[in-house]
């Protein structure tokens, strides 16, 4: 069942999805970019940086199943806009950290705050838009994210040079909360999306099938998870480290490739959403664009062992066009979950992807430690993404909505 709203008023949700998406990546880019001037002041070396990166995953990926849980039953009116003013606050109140404890601890919040934006968006989009039309507004709100990586990497690279880190924390984190006035006067007053679809009565031929969904869901999401996440966390640190380059170029270097992965986001959504409406069957659309994307990271191996820095970033370009494969990864979930347990399955799945930020940060950090190099930790991340691609197409079945599978 598809909630009835105006077109204008649900594409304006999106809009807004979009934007506190580009909120939330705008605020873990603050950590990645400020990380050099950090270290020095604090004098972290590599393994600290690892652990400092990682933290926010600790708690983001163990608030994933709960909140989706909590988008199933309660008014996600609500429950985004206090997470949202949560996340924010916490982002700010980081330029008062003045040591490793209270940086962990700040950012462990920001992991709670941002847990709902992916359950609570995926959840949104579903009620809101039919399934061969998820594709796009799937992709395009969550490429926020990385809109926000591309303009906040060098924006937040601007800010530390004219104010210092501390500063800049305040100006990002305190200033987001601007975003809770459009949302509370365009989101539906007491909505809930609680019994958009009635709990399928689950037999004993279709349960096999359903773990089955959603185990291969969260393994290749755990595999994409720790490929993207590399990136979001050490790209800006390999490039002043690695490329010699300053925070304010490096910002502005690592700024295209986060800007190509979130343009084609709603692009690859896209044009899945075509192929099924064409006549593709929907499971070979979707799975083959995930093929297409996943094989663009293969481009990550050379993009750190050529010399030169302006070949690199071509490369690390080319590499983030595995954004073709969010907007359909998306769709799989949704045309795979039960739609009154939607939010939950997604909180499975970003619990996975994101056990993944949780290790990819720490192992590379260990890799360089104990290599003298960053390319062994990025060639790991691209066969762990690899693997992922082969859970997708192996233990994913037909994308069949669980509600069908149960009749």
């Amino acid at each position: 069942m598809i909630v009835a709203v105006s077109n204008a008023r649900r594409w304006g949700i999106v809009s807004l999805l979009f934007t506190a998406s580009l909120i939330n990546y705008l605020d873990r880019a603050t950590l990645a970019v400020a990380l050099p001037a950090i270290a020095r002041d604090l004098a972290f070396g590599p393994a600290l940086k690892g652990i400092l990166l990682s933290s926010f995953f600790w708690s983001y990926a163990a608030m994933q199943i709960p909140i989706g849980w909590f988008a199933d039953r309660l008014n996600l009116r609500w429950l985004y806009a206090g997470l949202f003013a949560l996340w924010s606050l916490a982002c700010g109140l980081t330029g008062f950290a003045g040591s490793l404890t209270v940086l962990v601890a700040l950012r462990m919040l920001v992991g709670v705050g941002e847990s709902i934006y992916l359950a609570g968006g995926t959840k949104i989009v579903a009620a809101f838009f039919a399934p061969a039309e998820r594709g796009l507004p799937s992709g395009l709100f969550d490429s926020g994210s990385r809109a926000g990586l591309a303009i906040g990497t060098p924006l937040v690279a601007w800010l530390i040079l004219r104010y210092g880190w501390r500063r800049m924390f305040f100006l990002v984190g305190f200033s987001a909360l601007l975003w809770l006035i459009p949302w509370l006067r365009i989101f539906p007053s007491g909505f809930t999306l609680t019994r958009v679809a009635p709990e399928p009565r689950t037999t004993e031929a279709s349960a096999p099938r359903l773990d089955r969904n959603l185990l291969g869901i969260c393994l290749g999401f755990f595999c994409f998870g720790y490929y993207w996440f590399l990136l979001v966390t050490w790209l800006p640190d390999y490039l002043v480290e690695v490329r010699h380059l300053s925070i304010l170029r490096a910002g502005a270097y690592a700024s295209l490739p986060y800007l190509i992965f979130g343009v084609c986001m709603p692009l690859g959504g896209w044009i899945g959403d075509v192929l099924i409406r064409s006549g593709w069957d929907e499971t070979r659309a979707r799975k083959g664009m995930l093929t297409v994307a996943f094989l663009c990271g293969l481009m990550l191996i050379p993009a750190v062992r050529v010399s030169n820095p302006q070949t690199a970033l071509t490369f690390f370009c080319a590499a983030s066009m595995v954004g073709l494969a969010t907007g359909n990864m998306m769709a799989i979930l949704q045309g795979c979950a039960p739609a009154a347990r939607l939010g939950f399955w997604t909180g499975w799945e970003n619990f996975a992807g994101n056990l993944g930020g949780v290790l990819s940060p720490i192992a590379t950090g260990f890799l360089i430690v104990r290599t003298g190099s960053y390319a062994p930790g990025f060639g790991v991340a691209v066969l762990v993404l690899l693997a992922g691609l082969l859970c997708y197409w192996i233990v994913v079945g037909e994308l069949e909505p669980a509600e069908r599978q149960a009749e």
